[in-house]
């Protein structure tokens, strides 16, 4: 067995090996669910962030609760000084940090009903509270995590979920968008500059997905059955959906592949 008491056998080519995952906006859905499999696939531990402290503890407890080894990281991604104490947390309970997922986002922490307003009836501080979170809050992690990647000479993944908003454009979002596709476009770069310290960084797209944060959308069958007309799969994308490719990409069964965008989106947009 691996190092972890919710690993499966070692010969499983999406063994982590005992690398230590830290998974941000983990408290639930996505997020939850991808440091769920990273725990059950032999991460030497998992650092489950959230806004919310409790919701990151009650992730850590079902970790816990399987055998695994993780611990709760409370920290707004978009605040560079949060993310920093957050890492050195991390460090301090479980060891550098191998895997780094990145998956807070949508509207941030504390939305407001000026979000849905259209961009150009609003501004620069109403913008900031999406792209601080989709955009910012990557280039907050990955820069603090990166000395340690490079320090640790052993392979290392970046993992950030974007969505196909920002592949595809949408209409209302543009904001959004722009963000997702900055983080998209950053960590091709990142790819490039760390490949030679064995460091891979892909991004996972994600389309509409059953979550907490979709919970009203999905609760309407009309607004369903015309939302999924346009999917060549027409569900609701689940979390585990998006923690498969998640698992994947963290494991050395991906060690070939950098500098990616992986549509899991039921067919929504197709990638050329």
């Amino acid at each position: 067995m691996s190092t972890s008491g919710m690993s499966t056998a070692q010969h499983d080519i999406l063994d982590l090996g005992g690398r230590v995952a830290l998974v941000t906006g983990a408290g639930q859905g996505v997020g939850r669910q991808i440091a769920l499999h990273l725990a059950r696939h032999g991460a030497g531990g998992v650092a489950v962030n959230d806004y919310l402290l409790e919701r990151a503890e009650a992730v850590v407890e079902e970790i816990h609760a399987a055998g695994g080894k993780a611990v709760a990281v409370q920290a707004d991604v978009s605040d560079f000084e949060s993310v920093k104490a957050m890492v050195a947390r991390t460090e301090e309970m479980l060891g550098t940090v191998g895997v780094l997922v990145n998956n807070a986002g949508n509207m941030g922490a504390n939305p407001t009903p000026e979000l849905r307003r259209p961009f150009w009836e609003t501004g620069p501080d109403v913008w900031q509270h999406i792209i601080g979170v989709n955009f910012d809050g990557v280039l907050n992690c990955v820069s603090a995590v990166v000395p340690g990647l490079i320090e640790r000479n052993a392979p290392g993944r970046i993992i950030t979920i974007i969505s196909d908003a920002g592949r595809y454009g949408d209409s209302g979002l543009e904001i959004y968008a722009g963000a997702k596709a900055g983080a998209a476009g950053f960590i091709r770069g990142v790819a490039r500059t760390l490949g030679r310290h064995q460091v891979t960084a892909n991004c996972i797209a994600i389309a509409t997905t059953e979550t907490p944060a979709t919970a009203a959308r999905m609760a309407d069958p009309v607004r369903v059955k015309k939302m999924f007309s346009n999917y060549i799969i027409r569900r609701p994308g689940q979390p585990t959906d998006i923690a498969n490719m998640a698992l994947f990409l963290a494991s050395d069964a991906s060690s070939w592949i950098t500098g990616q965008t992986y549509p899991v989106n039921g067919g929504f947009t197709l990638a050329l």
